[in-house]
């Protein structure tokens, strides 16, 4: 039985989220990921206009008159949410963590999947693969999928973006669209992410808060880092400590950046305080245009 409060979050979450679909993503969502391509539906007279390419020989010989074969969309499709559940996800300074941010852009993500007639599937990691759950339909099984990234305690403190690709390559052997929901404050996740894409259509998710870009002043802090757990006394104040963590930051967003880009991977930024059913269309109509061009 789960928690009253945990229900309560849960269908809060539904709630704002079937909003945002079926208003902003669910259009935005067909337009962008088609289906694994055509297959065979049925065999009709043909009617003018028709291809010419179309016509089926054999039925056409057979009947005595002019068939063509007609071919529809295989729309399903397999969505993997791969979501970092590390320690730092635990920070917010927006009134949310990071990690309730993830959750809330997953279920965006799975309730646009759904609606579409797809199958959407969860890979927690923090330092290793925590949880899974196979990808399925419904709204049962989009509710679950909420929950478990809502009430799981991890076990890791660590990030390991190549823990949880390396579990998608190994068992997804079918082509997923597949949603990485990090920070992506880590190093060394350009070769499991270019692994990952060569089999998937991989979309990066970052997820990152306020502070993260501009230190705030706040006079003598002492820092807790959450995957660590190492403390340090640090003058928020002074601009030399402020300069380095400007530069560190400003060094990780490059970096990652041009990891992007050089996979050619599409990417969503989400950041604490803004809309994120907003940033989602924002992205779904870049993209459309991307692949249009």
């Amino acid at each position: 039985m789960l928690p009253r409060d945990l229900i309560k979050r849960i269908r809060r979450l539904e709630i704002a989220t079937k909003r945002v679909v079926s208003n902003l993503l669910a259009g935005q969502y067909h337009s962008v990921f088609k289906g694994r391509g055509m297959a065979f539906s049925e065999v009709r007279p043909y009617q003018p206009g028709d291809e010419i390419r179309s016509i089926d020989w054999n039925v056409t010989a057979r009947m005595n008159d002019a068939h063509v074969k007609v071919f529809t969309e295989e729309r399903e499709l397999t969505v993997m949410l791969l979501v970092d559940i590390s320690g730092s996800q635990g920070f917010g300074s927006q009134g949310r963590t990071k990690g309730e941010m993830a959750a809330e852009v997953a279920a965006q993500i799975a309730f646009s999947a759904i609606a579409n007639n797809d199958r959407v599937g969860l890979v927690l990691f923090s330092d290793r693969v925590e949880r899974v759950i196979p990808p399925k339909k419904g709204r049962k099984h989009v509710l679950r999928v909420v929950t478990e990234i809502l009430e799981h305690k991890p076990l890791g403190r660590g990030t390991d973006l190549a823990a949880g690709l390396t579990w998608l390559l190994r068992v997804a052997k079918r082509r997923a669209v597949t949603f990485v929901i990090s920070d992506f404050l880590v190093d060394q996740y350009e070769a499991p992410l270019r692994a990952a894409a060569r089999t998937h259509d991989v979309i990066p998710v970052v997820v990152r808060d306020p502070f993260e870009d501009a230190f705030p002043s706040l006079g003598l802090v002492e820092l807790l880092d959450p995957e660590t757990f190492q403390r340090a006394l640090v003058d928020t104040s002074s601009p030399s400590v402020s300069s380095a963590f400007h530069k560190l930051m400003r060094a990780r967003k490059t970096e990652r950046t041009q990891v992007f880009r050089r996979l050619e991977l599409d990417a969503v930024e989400l950041r604490g305080g803004e809309d994120h059913g907003e940033a989602l269309v924002r992205f779904f109509r870049l993209r459309a245009r991307r692949l249009a061009a």
